[in-house]
């Protein structure tokens, strides 16, 4: 069994700054790094809308960097999985992968938000070569140049937007004969002339050598009038949403009607006392590493503040 003032759930810019500032502040904590130690950044080749980085960085660097930082401050970090956690009452009592307690004073939950993805195999292959869910985070790579949305909502027709101010043409994937997103942003998609919605489509597959060239698409499949078709495109966006990684909390916390863990005004307290969320699992709107990290600051100074207005420092 291992003893914490502060656990930290996950990785990533979230829970390694919050390791960094919890380290600090003499605070020790424990960090566990989840399935995917360093988040889903460890799968961006470059990043170069990070703050500190004027050349940029790669996504497994930067991570590695954080993760470092948080370790010389004396955080701990496992490369485990908290599998199970009791927030009914405090201490709080978590199980990991290793079938190992941990009781903790506070807990930061910084778990993220996983993609949606299509589930065809080619996904995988190129991911990190012309397959991505963030345009804010990879549309720069692609000015100039072709690229595909796809989704029919609200977050495919901003993801296609955003990237019709750099690329040369996008095209927005619909699998509806309609949008479903809201009447303003049907119409700014409408209105925008490089943009070329595909409705009644799907993607059965991408090609290309080493990064993405194309995507195989099928309209009105099942259908006498279905019709196979390729287009030549550099990049592939996923605009179907996202999942936060929230199931092992078995709904012990307040979520919002698309699963993202609450919190309480500017702060980052949830709706259990000394239970804390940073990052993507409580970010519906921004996703970006820099807001993130602020939050992980944000959540390692509200843990503190919490631990001496309790009199445990």
């Amino acid at each position: 069994m291992s003893t914490a003032k502060v656990l930290v759930i996950g990785s990533g810019p979230a829970g390694y700054t919050a390791g960094i500032y919890a380290g600090r502040a003499n605070l020790a904590p424990i960090i566990y790094e989840g399935n995917q130690p360093g988040g889903q950044l460890t799968q961006t080749t470059e990043i170069e809308n990070f703050p500190g980085y004027p050349e940029g960085v790669g996504g497994m660097e930067m991570m590695d960097q954080l993760r470092k930082q948080a370790e010389r401050f004396g955080a701990e970090v496992r490369p485990r999985n908290i599998e199970s956690i009791d927030l009914s009452k405090r201490p709080f009592v978590a199980i990991d992968d290793h079938g190992e307690e941990v009781v903790a004073n506070t807990v930061i939950i910084s778990t993220g938000a996983s993609a949606k993805y299509l589930g065809i195999p080619d996904e995988i292959k190129y991911q990190g070569m012309g397959v991505s869910a963030c345009a804010v985070c990879d549309g720069f790579f692609y000015r100039k140049k072709d690229v595909a949305v796809v989704g029919g909502g609200d977050t495919a027709c901003e993801e296609a937007l955003y990237l019709s101010s750099l690329c040369n043409k996008v095209y927005l994937i619909v699998r509806k004969p309609f949008l479903r997103a809201s009447d303003v942003m049907r119409k700014r998609v409408a209105n925008t002339p490089n943009i070329e919605i595909l409705f009644e489509c799907n993607v059965t597959g991408l090609f290309g050598d080493e990064v993405v060239e194309g995507a195989h698409v099928v309209r009105a499949a099942g259908t006498d009038q279905e019709d196979h078709f390729d287009i030549k495109i550099d990049g592939f966006f996923l605009g179907i949403g996202h999942n936060p990684n929230t199931a092992f909390l078995n709904g012990q916390l307040v979520l919002d009607d698309q699963g993202y863990i609450k919190v309480k005004g500017d702060t980052t307290e949830t709706s259990v006392e000394g239970v804390f969320a940073a990052g993507d699992v409580a970010d519906p709107r921004y996703r970006q590493a820099i807001v993130a990290a602020g939050s992980g600051a944000k959540a390692a100074l509200d843990a503190e503040h919490f631990l001496t207005e309790k009199s445990e420092l």
